[in-house]
């Protein structure tokens, strides 16, 4: 199935039953958030809004807020896409005839899968005599945001060097009619490509495509090494090449079928502070000197439709976005690491937080080289808490990793503690912008299994009676809900408990439901640092080396310094449940 635009794809979704048209006026502060944010949790359809107030254009939100919306984009399952491309990879080492016949069915896609030239692009059926930004209906999407921001935006760079392109969405606030911030993080190609502009001394063209088809949107969130063309990666997923245009005021190329199209540059060295913004980790971004991008023309259909999309506490859509491109993704690691049967970063953690890797090690200790490699490679290496697993474990089950932790992780042989490493810039926990602690636990079957634990007879509120609610899972962890800091009693805890059986005691604040998978995960790897909020019962120094024993203790309760958890107004909660109907005539 190839959608060849955005609208086509739309077309697709309201014809299979998941679009739905909101005809009533809907304001792009804060309104449309909460109605995305509420739909996305009761795995409801894409939204269309036709009338939003301030702007001439609709805006589409949630196109590929599920796990259907994907496979319709994709025109089947993400992992069978992933699994073809693996299995080439495969065939081809070393090549052979053979291999290449057995191969012909992706070759022919590859060889479909070249740009092409368009002649009459549609993102140039206009061009806009005074180009403003604020005409679009940017979302501000939570109370403490800085601004409105462009949430989906395609933002296309060529190094300076190399002349290779990248395509990545990096959010964009709205400064003025002619300017807006460029969100690049650290290891972001589009920041490499603006590093090296700066190093130069010349201003870096940019060209941002709004509303491209879901094809170039999936390859855009893709964590692809610097250096691989998503253009050119989208058209084998689409099985038809790119179209692509010229840009009217830059010398880059541009996608040919994208609703808007933002021409523009930033200057080195040029900076304006951006944000705060509610971002995925469910917490705001502080705000920060960033890039500024000097709009020159904006180009677009006749009729256009604005995509965008909202990011905070999980789930949201960039749960399943994420999802399907660890799906694609996934064979390609297992061509450089062919030790790992399976590996799965969790959405519910913020991806980064959490990374379980199953692996069959060839040789004792290969498990854990596998691991140190992956924290060096590309955006794996933003990772903060990487579990390993026997080759038989599910990666995507919590209860199996658990399990896995009980019977094989012991801290003094099988944990690794990095202090001081690359992070995610979201990532606050270690109250250091750029670096943090990292930790692996090694909870593969190197040695003999744990025997099955006795069942906790301690209730723990006789130990800490500041607990106001606790529960156990799989014999392994013990998770107690506190008002204020978690610290000491989590250290009470872990010296309580070192013959229960139990390996993990994790605090986590009041405001955390325990009981709700998604709530739990997001609210234990999102908040702590592994450098400063873990205790163990007994640690002591061999020469230069640490040594923990017994209970492991995970301090992650809301500390000082954390900045504020997204949550929407009470007043706009109240106004969306009011209109409620409204939006569903």
């Amino acid at each position: 199935m190839v959608h060849s635009d955005l609208q086509a794809f739309l077309r697709v979704l309201e014809r299979e039953k998941e679009l739905h048209r909101v005809k009533v006026e809907v304001d792009p502060e804060l309104e449309i958030t909460e109605i995305a944010t509420r739909v996305v949790k009761e795995q409801g359809p894409a939204l269309l809004f036709e009338h939003v107030r301030g702007s001439p254009y609709p805006l589409a939100i949630n196109v590929l807020g599920s796990r259907r919306r994907v496979e319709l984009a994709l025109g089947g399952h993400p992992e069978a896409l992933g699994e073809e491309i693996g299995q080439f990879l495969e065939r081809l080492n070393p090549p052979s005839m053979k291999a290449l016949w057995e191969s012909r069915g992706l070759l022919r896609r590859m060889l479909a899968h070249r740009p092409t030239r368009s002649r009459r692009p549609p993102c140039q059926e206009v061009v806009e005599q005074a180009p403003d930004l604020t005409l679009l209906p940017a979302l501000k999407c939570w109370p403490g945001d800085g601004g409105r921001f462009l949430t989906l935006p395609l933002v296309l760079t060529r190094d300076p060097q190399s002349g290779h392109r990248n395509l990545g969405i990096y959010r964009m606030q709205v400064f003025s009619r002619d300017s807006a911030g460029m969100h690049w993080q650290i290891q972001k190609g589009g920041s490499f490509h603006y590093f090296r502009a700066v190093q130069r001394g010349v201003p870096l063209q940019v060209g941002v495509a709004l509303g491209g088809d879901p094809a170039l949107l999936l390859v855009a969130a893709m964590p692809l090494p610097d250096g691989i063309d998503e253009v050119i990666l989208s058209g084998l997923l689409r099985g038809k090449g790119t179209p692509m245009a010229r840009g009217r005021t830059i010398s880059l190329d541009v996608p040919a079928n994208a609703e808007f199209i933002l021409e523009g540059e930033v200057h080195p060295g040029e900076t304006a502070m951006e944000g705060p913004f509610g971002d995925h980790f469910g917490h705001y971004s502080e705000s920060a000197p960033f890039p500024v991008f000097h709009l020159r023309a904006i180009t677009r259909r006749r009729n256009p439709v604005y995509l965008a999309t909202v990011v905070g506490k999980p789930p949201q859509e960039d749960t399943y976005i994420g999802n399907a491109t660890q799906d694609v993704l996934r064979p390609l690691i297992k061509v450089a690491h062919p030790e790992i049967n399976d590996l799965w970063a969790y959405s519910e953690a913020g991806f980064h937080n959490l990374l379980v890797v199953a692996v069959q090690p060839r040789y004792a200790t290969e498990q854990v080289k596998t691991a140190l490699g992956l924290l060096g490679e590309g955006q794996l290496a933003l990772t903060k808490c990487l579990v390993l697993v026997d080759a038989t474990v599910s990666v995507r089950d919590p209860r199996a990793v658990l399990r896995a932790i009980r019977q094989h992780f012991t801290p003094e042989d099988d944990l690794i503690l990095i202090p001081h490493a690359p992070r995610d810039t979201l990532d606050f926990t270690s109250l250091d912008a750029l670096a943090g602690g990292k930790m692996i636990l090694d909870a593969t079957s190197a040695g003999p299994a744990a025997p099955p634990p006795e069942a906790l007879s301690l209730d723990p509120r006789r130990v800490c009676p500041e607990i106001e609610e606790w529960t156990v899972a799989e014999e392994a962890l013990l998770v107690v809900k506190v008002r204020g800091s978690g610290r000491e009693i989590v250290s009470r805890l872990t010296s309580s408990l070192p013959r229960s059986g139990m390996k993990l005691v994790v605090a986590v604040s009041a405001d955390i439901n325990i009981h709700d998978r998604t709530e739990l995960l997001w609210g234990v790897f999102v908040h702590f640092d592994p450098a400063r909020d873990i205790v163990f019962s007994e640690t002591e120094l061999r020469g230069a080396t640490p040594v923990y024993h017994g209970v492991m203790g995970i301090d992650a309760t809301f500390k000082p310094g954390y900045p504020a958890t997204v949550e929407m107004l009470p007043e706009i909660k109240h106004r969306v449940s009011k209109r409620w109907d409204e939006y569903w005539r």
